[in-house]
């Protein structure tokens, strides 16, 4: 097709922002660019079962400026090849802005191709080694919003994963920053040809982007489609996206009616009129017993929960808090620039709400076990108070009975007194004369007690004398009979 032929077919829907696909919340089917198959005649079939957004094959920006055979034989449409994406490889920002210019009035969009593995390309300057040069596809990117009048003329990017994945999400953060429309990401690095997809990959980008992104690569049917979009979470399917939203929001709700119902109690426990006896008495409740056993866990799990979603509120916030990229890509994007101020405004207020939640609920922990303490210490002050009034009426009573025995003291006189002295001198003079007479009868005492040892030690003798006599008297004895009976013999 001629290049005069292109000029005689312009169509209405190239004035259309190609973003609103992305924005319906529909699936976006896309055709890949594909060498020698994604021409005109092949976009026209896939459109037929209702594929939303074509790919040109890739063609080489320099080539295209340059020669006009070069334009007729890789650039050819029609009036119903439209939304239509033309892929340039490229490696200068004013070649590729030229031939952008070129082909404005006649596609919705260019796209800049960072992911091509060959060698011929990468030797070029072109395809997957512009992942290692994020400057230059910011240059580019720069260069094609500047010049093209269109605001909805899309600026896109397709790239390849690093194997280290931190710098893919730093250049596909760079080029956000920029002004691309989209970002294209195919799963496998630099040197990966058949190898599985890393879906996960992609999933984290999109995590970290707030610009659509499209998964590529072994996606060859329309149920494997779905399944992708699922699994990443990539921009498209309907319901996806609005679960996610619906998750969000009923979760970021919980978080601010709890938030209220800590407000609602601190304001309660602060009432001034209600003492802290009458809390404690509450907090005595047989309910609140059982469960005061489980209140330090609850206690702790809310404040990790608290931390942890705070934490994701602050990474949010960092996450789309690029303003300076933003303004600079405004006039070109309208549509991503309020797109990525309110998911700024939704992540600044769920930062406010989980850190007032978070602050709140150590607020409330406090302030509910000061009411303890000082219920506790107003109930011990007032037995204390009760002992001191028992213990300063039991003294007034000794006071008022020591007042009556000097009263009593006095009214004896001193004659009494005079009588109490002359009984005590009588009782001493007594004492002494019964210790006289105790001295006395001991000493006697003692006399007796050596004369019964005397007439012991007399008596002790006398008997072994007239032990001995006895033995004598009893061999005289036998001395007799021994004579007598010689006689009688």
């Amino acid at each position: 097709m001629s290049w005069d032929y292109i000029k005689t077919t312009p169509c209405q829907e190239r004035l259309k922002d190609p973003l609103e696909m992305f924005h319906s919340g529909h699936l976006v089917k896309i055709c890949a660019p594909m060498v020698r198959y994604s021409k005109l005649a092949f976009r026209t079939l896939v459109r037929k079962y209702n594929c939303d957004l074509c790919y040109t094959p890739m063609i080489v920006a320099a080539d295209f400026v340059r020669s006009i055979k070069a334009r007729d034989s890789e650039f050819t449409t029609n009036k119903g090849d439209c939304p239509l994406i033309v892929q340039f490889a490229a490696n200068d920002a004013q070649l590729l802005s030229d031939a952008a210019q070129i082909v404005c009035p006649y596609a919705n969009g260019i796209d800049i191709n960072c992911g091509c593995p060959q060698r011929w390309a990468i030797t070029e300057g072109y395809g997957a080694c512009l992942i290692n040069k994020p400057e230059l596809v910011q240059d580019m990117v720069k260069q094609v919003r500047s010049q093209v009048e269109n605001p909805n003329f899309s600026v896109s990017i397709k790239i390849r994963i690093h194997d280290d994945l931190t710098r893919t999400v730093d250049l596909c953060r760079k080029a956000e920053a920029t002004g691309v429309s989209w970002i294209t990401v195919h799963g496998r690095n630099i040197e990966e040809r058949h190898q599985p997809v890393h879906y996960d990959a992609i999933k984290i980008i999109k995590e970290n982007l707030s610009i659509p992104i499209i998964a590529n690569g072994d996606i060859k049917s329309l149920k494997e489609a779905e399944n992708v979009q699922e699994m990443t979470g990539t921009d498209g399917k309907k319901s996806i996206p609005k679960l996610g939203k619906k998750d969000m929001t009923l979760q970021w709700a919980a978080v601010a009616t709890f938030l209220y119902a800590e407000i609602g109690l601190i304001l309660a426990l602060c009432l001034p009129f209600i003492p802290p006896q009458r809390w404690q008495k509450i907090f005595m409740f047989p309910l609140w017993g059982k469960i005061a056993t489980y209140w330090n866990k609850a206690f702790l799990t809310i404040i990790v929960l608290l931390i942890v979603l705070f934490l994701d509120a602050v990474r949010e916030v960092k996450k789309y808090s690029i303003s300076h990229g933003l303004e600079k890509s405004s006039s070109n994007n309208p549509s991503a620039y309020e797109h990525v101020q309110m998911k700024l405004f939704r992540a600044q207020r769920n930062l406010y709400i989980s850190g007032f939640s978070l602050f709140l609920w150590l607020v409330l922990r406090r302030l509910v076990t000061l009411i303890t303490q000082l219920s506790k210490e107003l109930g011990i002050k007032g037995v204390l108070k009760i002992q001191a009034d028992s213990n300063n009426d039991a003294a007034k009573k000794y006071m008022e009975e020591n007042e009556r025995l000097k009263q009593v003291l006095e009214k004896t006189g001193k004659g009494d007194e005079q009588k109490l002295d002359a009984e005590n001198k009588n009782l001493v003079e007594s004492v002494e004369k019964l210790k006289a007479e105790l001295m006395k009868t001991s000493d006697a005492l003692s006399k007796v007690q050596n004369e019964a040892v005397t007439m012991k030690k007399q008596s002790e003798s006398l008997s072994k004398e007239y032990d001995r006599l006895l033995k004598e008297h009893t061999q005289l004895q036998e001395i007799l009979a021994k004579s007598e009976k010689k006689k009688d013999l």
